[in-house]
């Protein structure tokens, strides 16, 4: 069999086995406590006796200090910041989507942002995407709309784009765009 694999399981893991795939999907990819909660939800019985095995499991990861959604929160944002270079929020919108929960994200984004130059975040985004200057007002309303998913401010966006020198038309044109309202 490929990868060393067994056969799918369909009897519900016991909770010494439970907390072994815990500890194994941990090593593979960091997760918050919801994540991991999601994951091992399939792999219980339904009902409270399933849900008592996860919060048990979860419990010892916590007090071995393996999961811990604060630090996974610090983890990810510096890591989507610094690596992919994107903004503030969007990171705080994946970290809401991953399960952290909301005081924890707003503390987060607050520390990791504070210190950071939003425009040139947003200008390091371009360079690693390799975007440059539009040629027409469809390059520009995709280059918005990447910069948007990003997670940056369109006072940022705007910024940026009109000190590409752009035609007034191409500017007016996606201007009309609600950008701010999918943003958050």
């Amino acid at each position: 069999m490929p990868f060393g694999r067994t056969s799918k399981r369909t009897d519900p893991l016991d909770e010494p086995t439970l907390h072994e795939y815990a500890l194994k999907s941990l090593g593979r990819k960091m997760r918050s406590e919801a994540e991991l909660r999601r994951l091992m939800q399939s792999k219980v019985e339904p009902g409270e006796t399933g849900s008592a095995k996860i919060t048990r499991v979860l419990a010892k990861l916590k007090e071995y200090g393996l999961l811990n959604d604060t630090a996974f929160a610090e983890t990810y944002a510096r890591l989507r910041q610094e690596n992919e270079k994107f903004g503030p929020r969007r990171v705080r919108q994946d970290l809401a989507q991953k399960g952290v929960a909301k005081p924890i994200i707003e503390e987060t984004i607050e520390a990791r942002y504070e210190a950071v130059d939003e425009e040139t975040l947003a200008r390091q985004y371009l360079d690693r995407k390799r975007l440059r200057k539009p040629e027409n007002e469809k390059e520009t309303a995709r280059i918005l709309r990447r910069m948007v998913g990003a997670g940056f401010s369109t006072s940022i966006i705007y910024k940026v784009l009109r000190q590409w020198n752009l035609p007034e038309e191409s500017l007016s044109a996606i201007e009309g765009l609600d950008v701010e309202a999918s943003g958050e």
